[in-house]
């Protein structure tokens, strides 16, 4: 025996998961899957305790929550846990690196280590799975009270408990700190005009929804596409100007009118008051008109 690790990739299956519940054979798991991930992780690769109690009362100033594990060798992962359709990995590698940087700790490790996968890297980079049996006995590789660090005494009741957060609070805590996505170059889709494609500059969604209008959420509608034409650099009237238009080819259900031009204008105002960043992914004004291709968007099947 060399005594030397060895990585196979292949599927999760009942038994995968029986052997490394039992200490018989660990596995790692694979976090980013496409541009998305259900959990997040950080790598706090020190005996030193402080800087993951200082990052659990962090994460939870903004009303996140942070699952402390003691990992197997030294240190601790921290684990934030999302809804089952997953939340944007951009997004939430963004967050969790703007509470580092106010940590003065921006070097700790985030899993997964990039936004998306490409061709070239099929799978990103894995991280070992909690519960690994025979360190369990050990005090390791458990889920831990962040404030005595101390296991929870029945950890499949806590894991039961745990809270899972929704995209929207990224978006939120996004906006409020004026942080910057990551976007591609490619991330603009074209505007087809008449047959012709021409970039508007516009996200994808935003293209849909000025080209087709609404259905419904004409107000959160006009406010977030307010947003996107002030990105832009259109002045002020020239974006009234251009919601006015777009409001006429709505066609609001349950026999409801049309916004007005004084909606619309105070709609534009209060987008045009701040910086905001979001592209409100996630909200339900937007989510009809998201592609599952778009790195930032918030659909489920992306």
């Amino acid at each position: 025996m060399s005594g030397k690790a060895r990585q196979v990739k292949a599927l999760v299956t009942d038994h995968v998961i029986k052997s490394h519940l039992m200490g018989k054979q660990p596995y790692g798991v694979y976090l980013l899957v496409k541009n998305r991930v259900q959990s997040i992780a950080v790598d706090f690769d020190s005996h030193n305790r402080m800087p993951v109690f200082e990052f659990s009362s962090s994460v939870r100033h903004y009303r996140l929550e942070a699952h402390i594990e003691r990992s197997k060798s030294k240190g601790y992962h921290a684990w934030i846990f999302f809804k089952d359709q997953g939340v944007s990995a951009s997004k939430a590698r963004l967050v969790i690196k703007h509470i580092l940087q106010e940590m003065e700790c921006p070097d700790v490790e985030v899993f997964p280590k990039q936004d998306r996968l490409t061709s070239n890297n099929c799978y990103g980079n894995f991280i070992n799975a909690p519960l690994f049996g025979s360190m369990v006995t050990k005090g390791k590789t458990v889920f831990v009270d962040p404030t005595t660090f101390k296991p929870y005494p029945d950890q499949w009741v806590f894991l039961e408990l745990v809270h899972k957060h929704s995209e929207s609070i990224l978006d939120d805590i996004i906006e409020l700190n004026n942080l910057s996505l990551n976007i591609p170059d490619n991330f603009f889709g074209p505007h087809i005009q008449n047959g012709h494609s021409r970039s508007l500059g516009l996200p994808i969604c935003a293209q849909k929804m000025l080209r087709d209008g609404v259905t419904r959420y004409q107000r959160a509608s006009c406010f977030r596409l307010a947003v996107h034409l002030k990105r832009l650099g259109l002045p002020f009237e020239m974006a009234i100007a251009t919601l006015n238009i777009w409001a006429q080819k709505n066609r609001p259900v349950g026999r409801k009118r049309i916004i007005t031009e004084s909606e619309i204008k105070d709609q534009t105002s209060c987008a045009f008051k701040k910086n905001y960043r979001s592209y409100g992914c996630g909200s339900e004004a937007v989510v009809p008109f998201c592609e599952p291709d778009c790195p930032v968007n918030g659909l489920k099947k992306a």
